[in-house]
């Protein structure tokens, strides 16, 4: 019978949407994932429909100078990526991830419907010179504002819950499903990129020669679309239950583990519950590892902790599940820590690579021109075409090398990552030479002079850059949910999105000192806003420089690495290979 169960049944714990054991030939796998990765790609259409541009709206509706707005986009999109922390605590503790991503679409829709207003309605919209100068109200500028960080927060309930939810449709238990989690990432990622694609391409092009209104309008459909692909999915769904509040867990196992400072730790008589499962809601037990023995003294059984008439207080004794649900944490921080850099570098595709490509010849023949934000979508169509060349060639090559079901191991592919992304700033340097020696030999150093360099030479950057994301982005996607404990995953995911919002608060600080630095005496500096006298190269060579520094660090952290070990499962470890890979 037992057998028969578990062909019959999921072995990782999900559940239907009604509660039951999951029915593996019913529900998910790949069935259930189309409406997933439809779902995320009209999300990351609307949500990049309004973002791509987003620099140029706040210099030319609202009146911001250059570094203002490369500011206000990047603290904006900063806290985009810390918003997920408040979802995926929600998603793990109480509500599940999928009615955690059903709420927060409702806000994110609210959102686009007032930026929307916000571009349309009179008396929201700024009143503009005839030269185009804006200049919005403080009630105006408090539409907008409120508007982004009401979508702010509704993809903080969804981005970290989304991946996580699309790969909890894969059994670990099952070989082919578990091989099949790993393609999903990566076809995750796909699917983020042609939403990215008809937004930096055709929403742009809406914005700038249509109108902001229809150009922001657009995304609050698409967005109400993408709410419908994903309830269309839900009989076919599993679920990951939630486990109750992680952070409690956490507190648990550092209190009793200060609490029992002086007791010796006997590694092979720490505290576990006899049953099968954990005593979690939803998780795996997780055997013991040797690191950071500290914590282990919170399972460390004390003759006070058996004599307790009513059992042993979770605040004095903890299982070695919980502890280890807190090391696994504990040790992805440095790898979460890595990231910070290169999702800096991620995020001059939207800022200064935007004022950079504003400076030079954007004509597609006599009558037509591109809207430099619209060069991102080099950065699409670089990660659309690397996804099926990772996944399809790079892959099975790779693994036939060295053996590793998935070629390289998880840490092997974000170092990458984190080394082809220096050459995209030395890319955008090299051009910002060009371009400064030709405004030197042409005295073009008006403020909107058009330096005669055409601007697809910044293609190579944003191909550069597309191509580090399948390597570190993908990397990081499937690494932190991997890693992370069956109670935590939403929270892990959401770390990892934390990275691209600390990268972009690390931008606005550089921005923000260089330019401090860099006018004293009242020179012009690095970053003015009439770049033809300025010297963003150095800026790009800054960047390189601390990538550098950053790929060093990241080697340490990689060899101290320890993979996580479900018990009675020797398969995560075959599958991502040890540290020392």
């Amino acid at each position: 019978m037992g057998e028969v169960a578990a062909e019959m049944y999921t072995q990782d714990g999900t559940v239907d949407i009604k509660g039951n054991p999951a029915l593996k030939k019913d529900t998910g796998n790949w069935r259930a994932c189309p409406y997933i990765l439809a779902n995320e790609c009209c999300e990351r259409l609307a949500y990049y429909g309004m973002s791509t541009n987003l620099v140029n709206f706040m210099k030319d509706r609202m009146g911001m100078a250059n570094a203002a707005a490369a500011n206000n986009v990047t603290n904006w999109g900063g806290t985009c990526y810390i918003t997920p922390l408040i979802g995926a605590f929600l998603a793990d503790a109480y509500l599940g991830r999928f009615w955690t991503i059903a709420s927060f679409m409702i806000i994110y829709i609210f959102g686009l419907g007032l930026l929307t207003m916000a571009t349309s309605v009179h008396g929201l919209v700024p009143t503009c010179a005839a030269k185009g100068v804006c200049d919005p109200t403080p009630g105006q500028s408090a539409a907008v504002f409120i508007a982004l960080y009401l979508i702010a927060l509704g993809t903080g309930g969804i981005k970290p819950c989304v991946s996580s939810f699309g790969a909890d449709q894969f059994d670990e238990h099952d070989d082919v499903e578990r091989k099949s989690k790993s393609s999903f990432f990566n076809w995750f990622y796909f699917s983020i990129n042609i939403g990215a694609l008809v937004a930096s391409s055709v929403l742009v092009y809406v914005q700038t020669h249509v109108g902001w209104s229809w150009g922001f309008g657009i995304p609050a459909v698409v967005m109400a679309i993408a709410v419908g692909s994903f309830f269309v999915g839900t009989p076919l769904y599993r679920h990951q239950r939630p486990g109750g509040s992680p952070l409690t867990r956490i507190a648990q196992v550092l209190v009793a583990a200060t609490r029992k400072l002086g007791v010796t730790v006997d590694g092979s008589a720490l505290y576990e519950t006899a049953d099968r499962e954990s005593g979690i809601e939803g998780s795996r037990k997780l055997e013991h590892t040797e690191q950071l023995r500290f914590l282990d003294k919170a399972a460390v059984e004390t003759q006070a902790d058996k004599t307790a008439a009513t059992g042993p207080s979770p605040w004095r004794l903890c299982t070695v599940t919980q502890v280890e649900e807190l090391k696994s944490v504990v040790r992805l921080l440095p790898i979460w820590a890595s990231g910070i850099v290169f999702a800096t570098v991620y995020g001059q595709m939207s800022t200064m690579f935007v004022l950079q490509g504003n400076t030079l010849d954007a004509s597609i023949g006599p009558k037509f021109k591109i809207p430099s934000a619209s060069l991102s979508i080099f950065d699409t169509l670089s990660v659309i075409a690397w996804v099926p060349v990772y996944d399809r060639l790079l892959v099975p090559a790779v693994r036939s090398v060295t053996g590793q079901p998935r070629g390289f191991t998880q840490l092997q592919r974000m170092g990458i990552g984190l080394v082809v992304s220096m050459f995209a700033m030395l890319a955008a340097g090299v051009l910002e030479l060009v371009r400064l020696r030709t405004i030197a030999q042409r005295g073009l150093y008006g403020e909107h002079d058009v330096v005669p360099i055409s601007i697809f030479w910044q293609v190579p950057q944003y191909f550069i850059i597309g191509a580090a994301e399948v390597f570190t982005f993908v990397g990081q996607l499937e690494f932190f949910y991997d890693q992370a404990p069956d109670a935590m995953r939403s929270m892990c995911s959401a770390l990892s999105l934390t990275t691209v919002a600390l990268g972009n608060y690390l931008s606005t600080l550089l921005v923000t000192v260089v330019a401090k630095l860099t006018t004293r005496g009242g020179k012009q500096g690095w970053i003015p806003d009439n770049l033809n006298v300025g010297h963003l190269d150095y800026f790009f060579w800054l960047l390189a420089a601390l990538s550098l520094l950053n790929f060093a660090v990241y080697l340490l952290i990689a060899s101290w690495y320890t993979y996580k070990k479900t018990a009675g499962d020797d398969t995560d470890a075959k599958a991502k290979g040890g540290a020392d890979d």
